[in-house]
């Protein structure tokens, strides 16, 4: 299952960099800019196209690849990269798995020697995103910080503990947890638990400074396997959130339509990462995808919250969709 992976990956980014390079017209230097690359890496990439038929005098892309419509997310929306995942399904736990698989060579190829590393380690295509990754020897990164205190039942804490552990020794980082609630009742029980717990402090200081996330986008509702109301909002708070407008969370921080942050009094409710945080790293990467999240990726590339999308296809053909036609589409209907 490694060695699939690493190979799916090398081909992936093989198929990259030889279209930014034929069909862009991006010089090496410009390519290793973008994709976080050394010069060497990139012509090495460049080297093995060639060799395995992928660039000719024009790009071959293996079937299953889909660099024309990456290419037309990417500039609709002025993102870094896109990398979409052909699926015959249409609800997003379906492509959990996926999903998950294209996210593992987009972190091998990701710059995280000494950089301090954001996890949102309770969403599930990062979870497995991360159990498929294999340990990569001589990476040395920095910190690996969880994005949210703990939701759901103490099972699924647990899990995402795990998955921030495991990440961390794949990586070479030193973990830095989250063990505190990830949505409380009130500000003043979330000032209180702050006041009275060092290690909390320090992760939520550590999100200042990360030079990449690694993030969701959810609906604004509940899925499985969270429960509302577990450390977690209610169904009448996530009511209240649709009320306001809000179409999609990152982190649990509510965006409307247009990207712009929604139902601010609920984010008080939260430890975890601030959008103000998230915008402030340099590099920010998100998996999302099925139909049911169409509103909620639509509204975080509207925004500019992220800057690396991996979706699916169905997904990516709505985004280019709605961002030429400069139109708004409904948040789908429980």
């Amino acid at each position: 299952m490694a060695s699939m992976t690493k190979d799916t990956g090398s081909t992936r980014a093989m198929t990259k960099v030889a279209h930014l390079y034929y069909r862009r017209g991006l010089v090496q230097t410009e390519i290793a800019e973008e994709l976080g690359l050394s010069q060497a890496g990139v012509s090495r990439l460049l080297t093995a196209a060639s060799e395995q038929g992928i660039a000719r005098t024009v790009v071959v892309p293996p079937s299953g690849f889909h660099n024309d419509l990456e290419q037309a997310v990417e500039e609709t929306f002025c993102l870094r990269e896109v990398h979409i995942v052909e699926t015959g399904a249409s609800r997003g736990d379906d492509i959990v798995p996926a999903l998950a698989r294209a996210l593992v060579p987009v972190l091998q190829l990701a710059p995280i020697d000494g950089r301090t590393i954001g996890l949102t380690s309770w969403s599930r295509a990062l979870q497995a995103a991360v159990d498929a990754l294999p340990d990569l020897p001589r990476a040395n990164a920095g910190r690996i910080v969880e994005l949210l205190g703990d939701v759901g039942r103490p099972s699924l804490q647990h899990r995402a503990a795990l998955t921030t552990e495991r990440f961390a020794r794949a990586t070479g980082g030193d973990p830095v947890f989250l063990r505190a609630p990830g949505v409380v009742s009130t500000p003043e029980m979330r000032a209180a638990l702050l006041e009275g717990d060092p290690h909390s402090r320090r992760a939520l200081r550590a999100m200042d400074d990360l030079d990449l996330a690694l993030v969701g986008i959810g609906e604004v509702r509940a899925s499985e396997p969270l429960t509302p109301g577990e450390n977690f909002f209610t169904d009448a708070q996530f009511a209240i959130a649709r009320a306001q407008g809000a179409v999609g969370e990152i982190g649990l921080r509510f965006l409307d339509a247009a990207g712009e942050p929604a139902a601010a009094e609920l984010g008080d409710l939260v430890l975890g990462m601030e959008l103000s945080q998230l915008r402030r790293a340099k590099r920010r990467i998100a998996v999302a995808g099925g139909r049911r999240k169409h509103a909620a990726v639509l509204a975080a590339v509207r925004g500019g919250w992220i800057d690396v999308l991996v979706t699916d296809e169905a997904t990516a053909r709505h985004l280019v969709a709605c961002g030429r036609a400069g139109v708004d589409t409904p948040a789908p209907r429980s």
